[in-house]
Order: C-alpha cells, then structure tokens, then sequence
C-alpha cells in the first residue's frame, strides 16, 4: 500500500465521525480467509438517520449498516480487471460476515468505488446511473455497487474524504480549496502524497503574503515546526548554509583582519542571514548588539536559535 493511499484511508479515519456527527466511523479491515482478499476500509453505520441531512454519497447508507470502500487515487487503475477485484472483496465481505453472523443476517455487502472520475469502459458496459453530482449507480448491482467521480463532486467540507481521490485541475482546484480550510499538519500530508501539479503545491508551500495577522504568523510557525520535526535534517542544512555564506563574506572582510576576528565577522554574517530568510526584522539596536558582541559562542548560540524563533528578541535571547 502506498503513502497516497495511506493518506486518504487516513482521512477517512480522522474524517468520518467528525462530518457525520458520530453516525459513521471508519474501521481498518480485518483480512478475510481468501489467501489475501482485504478492502480498503470499511464505513460503519450506527446512526443512519442522522446521515440523511448529508449529501450524497453519505445519505446513501438509510439501509445499511457497512459500506465496503475502495479508493482508486491518482495514478492507480481504474480499468474493469480493478472494478472485478473490488467486487471480489466486497463479495468476500459479504461471505465473511455471513459466517460471523449466522442465518440471521440477510443484509447486502454495499461496495463504493471512489476514484477521480468515471471511465469510458464502464459508462459503455455497465450503463451507471447518476443520481447526485458525481454519484453513480452500477447496474446490474444499482443500491449494491456506487462509483463515487470525486472529480465532478461539489467542494463541500463533508464531502472532503472523498475529495482527496481528485486528479489534475480538479484536485489542484481542492487543493486550493481545502488548504484554508485544514491544520497545517494536514496539509502538509496532501503537499507530500498526492497529485498535484508542481505548481500549485509550490504556491501553496511558499505563496503566503507577508502578514503581521498574529494568527496567520502562527499558522505559518506551526507548518515551519511540522517540516523541520518531519525532516530534522533541514535545521542543520539552514544552519550550515547560513555558516557557508557567512563564510564567503567574512573571508572577503575578514583576510585583513585577525583569525578570530575574522571569525566573528563570518558568523555575525551567518546569523543576519538566517534572520533575514526568517523575515525576522533587526531593529538598529540588535544590529548594534550583534555587531558588538565579541564571543563567538554566543553569536553561535543566536544563529542556531534564529532557525526556530518566532522573533528576533527570542533568537537572540
């Protein structure tokens, strides 16, 4: 299983009862005896009554107490060899829970294909019924089998699980959308695993307007602090990066200059740098604090501090 299908049987999981008030919640499959024939999740149905105010395909689940999902993102087959394999699971399922319950369960196994869009072969074999934007039925299966086009689904908060299996413009264009609308570490999963156009993920990484909102500067820590625990490596790539160029200028100031002088004239550039790439503003007394201190662990000390700090004062703290 890949990290794109991770991430979208992640959000299903966090989603779920969140969207539909408790009413349905996600469940991690258990593997059914058939070699190895597992789905990739379940929906659980325990308030059905409480889905019917929600949008399709939600308010689809009135009579069933468990929705077999499949999810086809970006990238993954949709041809009728993936269709047939899901409709092997689902019927596996149904085997599976008919021995768990015995002769008093008479219930169908409802399977929902979600993937980005509606293929060709099927609109020409199966003949799909469409019933809400972006919800089709499969005949001859109907209520049984729903192909779910994430594509041509509204932009809606309760519809976001099945929003993540969008592809191209349509998923650059929830991208867009979502974005806002999701905690930074969220977002950062979507920027890592799915589809997107390069463009769209690089606006989204870098294209926030320079603000003095308390908020929108918090937001943008909390994405800074997620990428460098994702990736510890990148505090010590900006650090260095920052050492090398104040290397470069202090070499050019500091060959006239005495060893250790020359030194502080190199890290005293390092940690301007670093405070600049931060957009961390020097007023003239910093500047004169930085200039005139003559301890280069302190100056050290202020450039490592100035990767993370949310100002200047508590960089050079």
């Amino acid at each position: 299983m890949g990290q794109p299908d991770q991430f979208a049987k992640t959000t299903f999981a966090e989603e779920t009862e969140r969207i539909t008030g408790g009413a349905a919640r996600w469940e991690d499959p258990p593997e059914i005896r058939l070699e190895k024939v597992q789905c990739d999740g379940f929906l659980v149905i325990s308030r059905p009554d409480r889905l019917a105010h929600l949008p399709a395909p939600w308010s689809e689940t009135r009579t069933s107490d468990e929705v077999v999902i499949e999810l086809k993102l970006a990238g993954d087959h949709v041809d009728r060899l993936a269709a047939e394999r899901a409709l092997l699971r689902r019927q596996a399922r149904q085997v599976q829970r008919a021995e768990e319950q015995g002769p008093s369960w008479v219930g169908d196994e409802p399977l929902w294909l979600v993937a980005a869009h509606l293929p060709v072969w099927l609109e020409r074999t199966r003949k799909p019924v469409r019933f809400a934007p972006g919800c089709y039925r499969v005949e001859p299966l109907g209520h049984l089998f729903l192909w779910i086009a994430a594509n041509e689904l509204p932009l809606r908060d309760d519809l976001v699980p099945f929003l993540v299996a969008r592809s191209g413009r349509a998923l650059d264009e929830f991208a867009r959308w979502v974005a806002p609308r999701r905690s930074p570490r969220w977002v950062l999963g979507m920027l890592r695993y799915l589809a997107m156009s390069t463009s769209v993920r690089k606006e989204l990484l870098w294209g926030f307007e320079k603000t003095d909102d308390p908020e929108i500067l918090a937001r943008d820590q909390e994405i800074f602090e997620v990428l460098l625990a994702a990736r510890p490596h990148l505090v010590e790539r900006v650090v260095e990066e920052g050492r090398r160029e104040g290397r470069r200028e202090g070499h050019r100031e500091g060959r006239r200059e005495g060893h250790l002088e020359g030194r502080l004239i190199e890290a005293r550039a390092a940690l301007r740098r670093v405070l600049a790439r931060r957009e961390l503003k020097l007023s003239p007394e910093d500047e004169a604090r930085i200039e005139a201190c003559g301890d280069l662990a302190t100056i050290e000390r202020w450039h490592e501090q100035a990767v993370t700090a949310t100002s200047t004062s508590e960089a050079l703290q």
